[in-house]
């Protein structure tokens, strides 16, 4: 008997097979997790672009779960799993127009930023990187913050800070997350304009929503395609922990 025998509890000749049954589920279902997640993307921008407010409100708390049952399909690391789901639950905050939604949804997106600076580890992030976003974050806070009501001032300015720097460490695994993170910036910074009563662009909560989403997409698929390729890993990027 060969030593996969011994250690899965059967012969090599029938464990693999249904190893490849297995994978071949896990293909079948993460394409359909993307194209549910793709699909309700659409729905969700063009009930948007159209003004139907009743379509956002039907298909925005789709979409954070459809990209987490695609990232689960691929060996998404639980840091990153967490990070989509404090995104859902800052979502469904943000579908309620009162300052306590308001603060209880960007407490929610603060906590899946932090999972997000936990995943991208210790890698080295250019340091010119990261002196652009410190001055955009000071430039952007200062701006805005006399028009800000007195009592989001201070919540702002930290979520500011935590978001800035995990755009900035996004770059960490790969280029294609650090795009996503700078997205994210642009859609939060999108969201602060609107509370800051500034002038916006035409239909300003697509522009929000494409931003964001492309931003959580591109984290996710970034923080998947860094990973290397071989056995299941936990959480980070600089510190990888390899089970056997």
């Amino acid at each position: 008997m060969s030593a996969d025998a011994g250690r899965g509890g059967g012969p090599s000749w029938v464990a693999a097979p249904a190893a490849a049954a297995a994978a071949a589920r896990r293909e079948t279902l993460g394409r359909a997790a993307l194209g549910g997640f793709a699909a309700a993307t659409a729905a969700d921008l063009g009930s948007l672009l159209a003004g139907w407010d009743p379509g956002h409100v039907l298909f925005k708390p789709l979409l954070m779960p459809l990209l987490i049952a695609y990232v689960l399909t691929r060996g998404a690391p639980r840091l990153l799993v967490a990070a989509l789901a404090f995104g859902w639950g800052g979502d469904l905050a943000l579908l309620f127009d009162a300052e306590a939604a308001f603060l209880a949804g960007m407490g929610s997106f603060a906590l899946g930023h932090v999972c997000y600076l936990v995943l991208f580890g210790t890698r080295p992030v250019s340091p010119w990187l990261g002196a652009v976003y410190v001055t955009a974050l000071v430039g952007t806070v200062g701006l805005l913050w006399g028009d800000l009501p007195a009592e989001l001032r201070i919540p702002v300015a930290g979520y500011s800070l935590l978001l800035t720097a995990m755009a900035w460490r996004s770059a960490a695994p790969a280029a294609r997350a650090g795009l996503g993170g700078a997205l994210f910036l642009l859609s939060d910074t999108l969201i602060a304009t609107g509370v800051a009563e500034w002038p916006q662009l035409p239909r300003p909560d697509f522009w929000i929503m494409l931003t964001y989403l492309a931003a959580q997409y591109l984290l996710a698929t970034g923080v998947l395609a860094a990973r290397p390729a071989n056995p299941v890993r936990e959480q980070a990027y600089g510190r990888e922990v390899i089970q056997d």
